[in-house]
């Protein structure tokens, strides 16, 4: 586990059930130097780039699995294995082209799947996440309280923003609000609202400026009381996520719940539309443009689960 809180998130989510399936799983911390940053075919099967405490914390006995969930992590899982080469290693998302022969598996979400061919790359339709229903469950209790003034239906509305080199414009927030503002003036009942560092601050003012006369409770950027992430997931009767993070999107599938996506205008990859495409098609999600009447899904999304499931099996 490094801290990069997306992919210590993915694996969580993929400990967790392997823990369900009786295996014993113990975390270990990386923290990096400065020399983490070099590229991993230069740093290869060694500990180059870790620091001290994390190198001593890796000793004897050495597991039967490593589960690694960053590129930078890879090296690390490489070289567990070169000192004990029975030690089974799995990797959740790409790592480039270095080492992949090491790998007994790599987890990769399928609309990545043109980065490499390589028979131990297994493909799924998202990606893992660390909601699970226990976790859902004690948020309820947590939060339903703070927003049991709140009329239903409740929408929690969660909204990411820019991605490289594609801005969250201002067109598209106002497309977001306006879809929002509508849907709720048809409807009645409330908003659960957050938004993200890269919503930026002219977007998220524009949103809030729009759903302003709807009833809401709100977590934006910079809030500093305890984070309701989870409780919104919770409480909320539907969802309403911007489609810029899988995350986020494989996230909201874990509640069950209707969940509309938002592409807006000339933002999204095609990596990203391809995947939220694919939600759609598999009933997970329906486009929020799209205006229809939303329904649960038939069941809910749970990569960490069928990945924990296929390490068992290797």
């Amino acid at each position: 586990m490094d801290n990069r809180i997306g992919s210590r998130h993915q694996a969580e989510g993929v400990a967790y059930y392997l823990e369900h399936l009786d295996f014993s799983v113990t975390y270990k911390e990386i923290s990096y130097t400065r020399w983490a940053a070099l590229p991993n075919f230069l740093r290869g099967r060694s500990l180059l780039g870790i620091d001290a405490d994390s190198r001593q914390s890796l000793k004897e006995p050495w597991p039967d699995f490593v589960l690694s969930a960053s590129r930078r992590t890879a090296p690390v899982a490489r070289w567990i294995k070169k000192q004990n080469s029975s030690s089974k290693l799995i990797q959740l998302l790409h790592i480039g082209r270095c080492g992949i022969k090491d790998f007994s598996a790599i987890f990769a979400p399928e609309h990545d799947r043109n980065k490499s061919s390589a028979k131990n790359i297994l493909y799924t339709l998202g990606s893992p996440h660390f909601i699970t229903p226990e976790k859902i469950s004690e948020a309820k209790i947590t939060w339903q309280e703070k927003f049991a003034n709140l009329p239903h239906p409740i929408t929690a509305l969660i909204i990411g923003g820019a991605i490289k080199n594609r801005p969250f414009t201002l067109e598209n927030a106002e497309d977001l609000a306006k879809s929002v503002k509508k849907i709720k003036e048809t409807e009645g009942g409330s908003l659960l609202i957050t938004t993200s560092r890269r919503t930026g601050f002219t977007a998220e003012k524009t949103i809030m400026l729009y759903l302003s006369n709807i009833p809401h409770y709100t977590y934006l950027w910079g809030d500093t009381s305890p984070n309701p992430y989870l409780g919104f997931l919770a409480c909320a009767d539907d969802l309403i996520v911007t489609g810029d993070s899988v995350s986020m999107c494989c996230e909201a599938t874990a509640t069950g719940k209707p969940l509309q996506i938002f592409t807006g205008k000339n933002w999204l990859t095609n990596k990203h539309l391809n995947f939220i495409q694919t939600l759609i098609k598999s009933g997970y999600a329906s486009n929020l443009s799209e205006n229809k009447k939303i329904t649960p899904p038939s069941n809910t999304l749970n990569i960490a689960k069928e990945i924990a499931q296929k390490i068992n099996d290797l």
